[in-house]
């Protein structure tokens, strides 16, 4: 056998030359089949240099490299959310009062009551999604004179999930609603006997009602857009995230809504990486709006921080589903295929990928009859990359049909906020399956995972995690039989190397490898082996981009890159931060459950529930 090529000198040296920062004393999982493991981790110009044991990389240690004590905890690849509405979260995040893990309603309203007292006049209480009433203590949402009393003068708007959003009078009256106000296609202004608004918007089941109204209130001057985007990127590199996919949405209009985050990338401030999507915006308006788009820009343009990856993840709003499972399934209008197969054969043409939004099967047909179309002309895909987001009802027969097209899934975790409604509608039978994930990985499909925050579910990517493998909700609710849950290590990778197949990046991230890039997540606690039920409450204690640390926290706290102070000084985040952790929380449990029992003593004095004692502790607060 012959020898192998000897290094060439300059090579050789760059091999050996000190790494910028070396991770040792460390659990590493690499997520690559080739080398599983590791004791420490080596970064050089922002690249994977050398894995190994902490003796094998030791003389990488130079005078300038940093040096990071594990302390024995896990390390893994940097986590990637194939679906987050990253760029128009950033645009508001310093805005919203996130009830993002809270766990008792008391609290939440206590948050909204002080918020209330610290927001100066003309400016909205924003609780933009994230939450669902399950994982409240006392299992209920909100009401409207609860509002009242927590903000009687402020606006109030309080949206759940894409199903409802609830208004105080002060909202009500800020957003211009009266008797005469008639209801939106799709959507409700449920109305008191009188004939007023009472506060209560539903998604009937379309969502524009909820970011119509959300749209009215004010928005941050250029300078706070920027400071609220770089907070809402620490606030994920907290949880491990060192990329993310743009799904684009409502009200994200192209170019004007991108300009912050490419401010951002150009002067080398993003601590995520970001591909983005482009999603026309006005009915009627799409096919206009994807031309000049394929005439102006192209997939992959930007570079390894931001980039564009393609259209979507709407095409043509015609060809939109809705997924409020608390309505039942819209039916599309009849013959929407002929707008939507004219902005499909336009992106083939020009050599554009795409995702695109179909939560049911009955959608997914439809599209994928004129995909086969296409197909059958030499057209279809073409060697795009294209992909299906949600496919929470998708069928194995479309699944075959996706994979002979060469599509790939990306799966959130909506069913962890809306699984109880849907099994509800459904049957249990039903939500078993809903998505199937282990149908999807069968097949040898690529399948990444996300979770479509901020509105849709919290953009904590380990209550996904803790999703995939436990097959319960928030709340605790039981919906996946073993056959549809993943192990830990399946589903981990479908949070690292999925997302990067979904952008054609496979072959620089997703693992922890030699010449791929040097991003990596220290984890508070070992992923691979804690209690299901403390999944959701793992943060990362150190995060790594490209060699940079972006987010320290526990013994690493200072040293991570400082951020701008949250601007304005009033903002939500401020005061309370974002996500709030189970351990904030914890002196709350026995109020909070306290406050159930009295509820629930008060229905039964009324003959609402039966009579019958309440445990001390919810479910909700098992982890």
């Amino acid at each position: 056998m012959p020898n192998p090529p000897t290094p060439a000198p300059a090579a050789a040296a760059q091999d050996e030359a000190p790494a910028d920062l070396l991770v040792r004393n460390a659990k590493v999982f690499t997520g690559d089949p080739g080398r599983p493991e590791a004791r420490a981790v080596a970064i050089r110009d922002g690249k994977v240099a050398a894995l190994g044991d902490d003796r094998d990389l030791a003389h990488l240690v130079g005078p300038g490299t940093q040096v990071v004590d594990a302390l024995g905890r896990r390390v893994i690849p940097g986590l990637n959310d194939s679906h987050l509405h990253v760029i128009r979260g950033g645009l508001n995040y310093v805005l919203e009062l996130r009830w993002d893990g809270v766990r008792s309603l008391r609290h939440a309203l206590a948050m909204l009551r002080e918020q209330a007292a610290r927001t100066p006049k003309g400016q909205w209480i924003r609780v933009v999604g994230g939450w669902t009433a399950e994982q409240f203590a006392e299992r209920r949402m909100p009401t409207v004179a609860e509002l009242n009393a927590a903000a009687p003068d402020t606006p109030v708007f309080v949206l759940h999930l894409y199903q409802s959003a609830l208004l105080n009078r002060a909202a009500v009256r800020a957003a211009g609603f009266t008797r005469e106000t008639p209801d939106p296609r799709g959507g409700q202004i449920v109305r008191a006997r009188d004939g007023e608004p009472n506060g209560v918007l539903l998604a009937a089941p379309s969502a524009l009602i909820l970011y119509s109204t959300l749209a009215k209130a004010p928005a941050l001057d250029e300078a706070d857009k920027r400071t609220s985007t770089r907070h809402f990127l620490r606030e994920l590199n907290r949880f491990g995230l060192t990329s993310a996919v743009d799904a684009a949405g409502g009200f994200q209009n192209f170019p004007d809504d991108y300009a912050t985050v490419v401010d951002l990338a150009a002067s080398g401030e993003l601590s995520l990486r970001i591909a983005y999507h482009l999603f026309p915006q006005t009915a009627g308006q799409e096919l206009a709006d994807l031309k000049r788009w394929t005439e102006t820009v192209k997939p992959g343009d930007g570079d390894e921080w931001l980039r564009l990856n393609g259209a979507g993840e709407n095409l043509t709003w015609a060809a939109a589903d809705f997924e409020n499972f608390s309505e039942p399934r819209p039916d599309l209008a009849a013959g929407y295929e002929t707008e939507f197969e004219a902005a499909v054969r336009l992106l083939m043409e020009n050599g554009w990928g795409f995702r695109l939004h179909a939560t049911y099967d009955e959608t997914i047909r439809r599209d994928l009859a004129v995909f086969e179309k296409l197909a059958a002309e030499g057209l279809f895909p073409g060697g795009n990359r294209w992909l299906f987001d949600h496919a929470e009802t998708v069928s194995a027969d479309s699944l075959d049909r996706i994979a002979a097209l060469g599509g790939a899934l990306s799966v959130q975790n909506r069913m962890s906020f809306q699984g109880t409604a849907f099994r509800d509608r459904y049957g249990a039978e039903a939500a078993a399956h809903t998505p199937p994930v282990r149908a999807m990985l069968d097949r040898g499909l690529t399948v990444a995972a996300g979770t479509d925050a901020t509105r849709v579910s919290s953009y904590n990517p380990w209550v996904a995690l803790h999703w995939l493998v436990t097959g319960r909700t928030v709340g605790g609710t039981a919906l996946y039989p073993a056959a549809n849950r993943l192990d830990r290590e399946t589903a981990l990778g479908l949070y690292t190397r999925g997302g990067a197949l979904l952008t054609g990046e496979q072959d620089v991230k997703g693992i922890l490898r030699e010449g791929y890039y040097g991003d990596l997540a220290i984890l508070s606690d070992d992923y691979l082996t804690v209690p299901e039920a403390v999944i959701p409450d793992i943060e990362a204690v150190l995060t790594v981009v490209g060699g940079r640390v972006v987010h320290a926290s526990a013994e690493y706290e200072g040293l991570d890159e400082a951020v701008p102070p949250v601007s304005p000084e009033w903002s939500p985040v401020a005061r309370f931060g974002g996500y709030q952790a189970g351990a904030r929380q914890a002196s709350l449990v026995a109020e909070a459950a306290a406050e159930s029992d009295e509820h629930r003593r008060w229905r039964v004095a009324r003959g609402a529930a039966p009579d019958r004692a309440a445990p001390f502790l919810d479910p909700c607060f098992e982890h």
